[in-house]
């Protein structure tokens, strides 16, 4: 593996920390282990007075003997072992080891800087004059091999994933934002300076540039590393991530890319045994004088240590050496901030797994199986970081306690991460000390109560019904006591498998292993008729094997193996056609007419189908680097496609593979893949037809991402869907999310469209949209007069469906809008016409003073006042008749006389300019309707009024009061008013005493 040749214990921190080992020194009688001061050139001035211009060669100058050892050792040895292993080491020696020591190739950088790693298939990383990465020294080993100790990911920057991050380099990495994208500015930009190299530490500073708002600001950034890989990093910024920040992005890639302008010094404590006494005590009194504030009482502290000859430090030989590296016993990997893994995974499961935080719990099991990918050990670490986060989620004991399954989206979160752990126990290089220790581990989780149960229901628990593995007689589908089984039961049952099949290691090592000329019995089994071989194995155990290998960087042996088990399929669904057709008389016959399948593939915790297809899809992009033949496994494809499109009936599975599709076929960083993107298309369109008539909760993402992906593919695919949209989207959807989409000017950018295609989509779009709203005018009639209107023909016809629809089951609401509209367009007579159809829809009572439909009512009344006096006087009967509020009628009569009407500029029409009066038509009928109003209110709220709502209800006889008073004799009809309450509510003394302090 990658992680080198030292014993790793993935589960359990190393004690000791590889920046704190203690480096000793001889006595003067004794050899100096690192080389003595005359083979190390003698002097302090002798030690790292010069920069790494080793590491500069001509291309075609063969690299020497030295350091082809040199950068063995240093990535495979703990410069411990070397040190122990070698009585004297001379310096060029050692510096050829530290200078190789440092990671060589960015894309370990990238992966541990974001979280959207996407780099291309075959795309090579900048590693500049440092070297080749560890990762691309040759081909890994066949799985099932013996794995030699400490080897490296070979093969991973052609056969990873497209999704999952193949290359890196400048373009490897998406997205503007990212640390890594941002570490690759500031580099460029000259703001990484005061880089040196002390053994095993890397020191620099890194400034952010200024802006508008902010001033320059410069950090200090270390970095420790050890065998290739960093084990820690600190930044001044106090980032709080996962991933390492931009500043120390920009130190590495320095250290990668400029090599020669890094001084390089020998760890501290070599410089330190150069010096007699006097240089030392100079050496110690200048360190303090130049940092006294922070450093004396640590210093005095350690001196007074020192000179007591019973402290601790005098009992141990030697001093920690932060520059020296690791020793024998620290673990090699590379550093993760395991703090931070646990606080993002507990934050993004307190916000239960909605929106953005489910997306980001995917990107780090998306992260994870990078890892697995590029062989790297934190893989597991962080996985087992992730998962005890997932087992301390309180919500679980909620869940058993209150009997209740957990949601879908957790649900989807559990079953990836158990399936991830399948890819971990099934890894084909596993070392068996590893693999017992998270059995162990996995075995701990799933005994506990709250563990999820496989199917995700705590009230039932289902029989095991998997035959995923050989199962012994309590085992047994025939056993009335079956085990319980939680998402960790498939990963445990693992340990059982094994890569050591002689008929397996040849499926994943060949792509011309066929049917040996003579067979014998046995072999019969293991190929078809046309001598492929078949992989005989449960399906979706067969299948978890193909995930294990994708995830572990082996996309050739995953896609052999996947075709051996889809030829298998095929055989089997041949076999079992017969032998259904034989067995069919004999079910009718005796009332059966189903055949039970004892466990569905489709939703299944594993994913087999979704393993398949995604090994198939990533196999069409790895055509490029020269793998496969294209018009093969195009035709592999299809016959996937037809077998998905036939026998999957999950519309969120089956929209899952065309997300997965289309976001392999639209690589961020090379072109789109066609044949992918239109078997994107053609199973989203099968996902829209299978949810049309039925509730998805999806839905309205599914319509939007088929849209996008119609886009993607062309104006074609768009002209289609626009055409067919019955058989695909409802007409709300059709007009709203398709069709404006379609015509909208990001979308003529996106696809660079021309006048003839950009007419030939507007005049799809206004079919469809007259279309819809014939079919459905209460809910299209707005966005078919918006697709309309800059035809002429068509938004007549659009207006005039509205127009009949208004008489029918449009709402107010809707009408209103619609009328809106028009006005805004600038057809205010229409709007007029809309928005008297909406107020005989309208029935506003007397208590209703806060109705939604207010706004539209005084819209109305003043549209109506703007256009002239025989428009007001048309729409005043129908405001009486739908409207009872009494200080909703007071505020219309107030606005209609503040203003002449007529004030619109219709043309042909002249304004009187004069006020209208309250005592003339049409505003008498209003003033009329008002006073009554107010009236009926009165008595409506003395009915039931507590002595609480008395100063309130004095405010409103204040405001009836003012409406009274527009009439000429409107003060008696007020007087004779409030005699008439007083007379009728004597009784409520202490109100009419407030009417009377008040009114009179």
């Amino acid at each position: 593996m990658a992680d080198g040749g030292e014993q790793e214990e993935l589960l359990s921190p190393s004690p000791v920390s590889p920046a704190k080992r203690l480096c000793s020194w001889p006595s003067p009688q004794a050899h100096h282990p690192r080389g003595s001061p005359g083979a190390a050139g003698g002097g302090a001035g002798g030690v790292g007075s010069s920069c790494l211009v080793l590491g500069a060669r001509p291309h075609l100058q063969p690299e020497s003997l030295l350091d082809c050892a040199a950068k063995t050792v240093a990535e495979k040895w703990a410069y411990e072992r070397v040190e122990e292993r070698f009585e004297r080491i001379p310096e060029p020696v050692q510096r050829r080891i530290v200078y190789w020591s440092f990671p060589r190739n960015e894309r370990e950088i990238c992966m541990y800087s974001s979280f959207q790693y996407r780099g291309g298939p075959g795309a090579s990383a900048a590693g500049g004059a440092a070297g080749a990465s560890p990762a691309e020294e040759g081909p890994p080993p066949p799985p099932g091999a013996a794995a030699p100790a400490g080897s490296a990911p070979g093969g991973v920057a052609a056969g990873a994933s497209p999704g999952l991050g193949a290359g890196a380099g400048a373009a490897g990495c998406g997205g503007e934002g990212l640390p890594f994208r941002r570490g690759i500015r500031l580099l460029d930009s000259g703001s990484v300076e005061n880089v040196l190299q002390v053994g095993f530490h890397l020191s620099g500073t890194v400034t952010e540039l200024a802006t508008a708002s902010e001033p320059a600001v410069t950090y200090k950034v270390a970095i420790s590393f050890d065998r290739c890989k960093i084990t820690s990093v600190t930044c001044g910024c106090g980032n709080k991530d996962i991933f390492y920040c931009a500043h120390v992005v920009a130190l590495s890639l320095y250290r990668i890319r400029k090599p020669d302008q890094v001084k390089l010094r020998l760890p501290i404590s070599e410089t330190l045994f150069q010096m007699n006494r006097d240089q030392l005590q100079k050496f110690i009194q200048y360190l303090i004088t130049a940092h006294h504030t922070e450093v004396l009482p640590t210093a005095q502290k350690l001196a007074d240590e020192i000179l007591s000859s019973n402290s601790e430090i005098n009992q141990v030989n030697g001093a920690p050496d932060p520059t020296a590296g690791a020793s024998i016993d620290d673990e090699n990997c590379w550093h993760l901030d395991e703090e931070q893994v646990k606080e993002q995974v507990k934050l993004f499961l307190s916000q239960g797994g909605y929106c953005g935080s489910g997306k980001q719990l995917s990107s780090m099991f998306a992260k994870v199986r990078e890892m697995l990918r590029m062989r790297d050990s934190n893989g597991a670490r962080m996985l087992t970081l992730i998962t005890e986060q997932f087992m301390a989620d309180p919500r679980l004991t909620l869940w058993r306690q209150q009997g209740t399954n957990m949601t879908d989206k957790c649900r989807q979160l559990w079953d990836e991460l158990g399936a991830l752990w399948v890819c971990i126990i099934l890894n084909p290089h596993c070392k068996l000390e590893e693999k017992s220790c998270w059995l162990q581990q996995l075995q701990k989780w799933s005994d506990l109560d709250v563990c999820p149960l496989e199917d995700g229901n705590y009230g039932h628990e289902l029989p095991n019904i998997t035959n995923a593995l050989p199962q012994n007689a309590i085992h047994s589908p025939d056993s009335l006591s079956r085990p319980r089984r939680t998402v960790f039961t498939r990963a445990i049952e693992g340990r059982e498998l094994h890569w050591q099949d002689s008929h397996l290691q040849r499926i994943i090592s060949s792509d011309v292993y066929t049917a040996p000329a003579c067979q014998r019995e046995s072999e019969r089994l293991l190929f078809n008729s046309q001598g492929q071989p078949l992989w005989l194995e449960h399906v979706p155990t067969a299948c978890a094997r193909v995930d294990a290998l994708r995830s572990h960087g082996y996309p050739k042996e995953a896609l052999r193996l996947t075709v051996a088990i889809i030829n298998t399929l095929r055989l089997q669904q041949q076999r079992q056609l017969e032998i259904y057709k034989h067995q069919k008389k004999e079910l009718l016959q005796r009332g059966t007419t189903t055949i039970t399948n004892l466990e569905g593939w489709v939703g299944h915790p594993l994913d087999p189908i979704g393993c398949l297809f995604l090994t198939l899809t990533e196999a069409c992009r790895l055509n490029d680097d020269g793998y496969l033949e294209m018009s093969g496994d195009t035709l592999r494809l299809r016959t996937i496609l037809e077998a998905i499109q036939k026998h999957i009936h999950s519309s969120s599975l089956i929209f899952k593979l065309a997300q997965d599709a289309f976001k392999i076929a639209t690589p961020t960083d090379s072109s789109t893949d066609s044949t992918l993107l239109n078997v994107a298309l053609e199973l989203g369109l099968q996902v829209m037809r299978m949810t049309l008539s039925t509730l998805n909760w999806r839905r309205r993402e599914m319509v939007r991402w088929l849209v996008t992906c119609a886009t993607e593919v062309g104006v074609r695919a768009l002209v289609s869907i626009l055409q067919s949209w019955y058989t695909l989207f409802t007409p709300t959807e059709a007009t709203s999310i398709v069709a404006a989409t379609a015509v909208s000017h990001t979308t003529i950018l996106r696809l660079s469209l021309d006048y003839p295609q950009r007419e030939e989509l507007a005049s799809c779009a206004r079919t469809l949209a007259l279309q819809c709203a014939m079919k459905d005018p209460q809910s299209c009639a707005l966005s078919a007069l918006t697709l309309c209107e800059k035809d002429h023909i068509a938004f007549e016809a659009a207006y005039q469906i509205a127009i009949d629809a208004a008489a029918g089951g449009m709402t107010h609401s809707q009408l209103f809008t619609i009328a809106r509209y028009m006005e805004l367009r600038g057809y205010p007579l229409r709007a007029f016409k809309l928005a008297s159809l909406a107020m005989s829809h309208l029935n506003l009572a007397y208590n209703q003073d806060t109705h939604p439909a207010i706004n539209d009512v005084l819209w109305a009344c003043a549209l109506s006042h703007s256009l002239g006096k025989n428009e007001l006087a048309a729409l005043i009967p129908l405001v009486v008749k739908s409207v009872h509020c009494a200080t909703v009628l007071s505020d219309i009569l107030r606005r209609c006389t503040v203003t002449a009407p007529g004030l619109a500029g219709i043309p042909g029409r002249r304004s009187s300019g004069k006020l209208m009066s309250t005592d003339k038509a049409p505003l008498r009928q209003l003033l009329d309707a008002t006073i009554n109003a107010y009236i009926n209110t009165t008595h409506s709220r003395l009915t039931h009024i507590s002595p609480r709502h008395y100063g309130e209800f004095i405010e409103f006889l204040s405001k009836a009061r003012e409406t009274f008073l527009l009439p000429q004799d409107g003060h008696l009809q007020f007087a004779q008013f409030i005699d008439n309450l007083k007379q009728i509510y004597k009784g409520k003394k202490k109100l009419m005493l407030l009417v009377r302090e008040r009114f009179g």
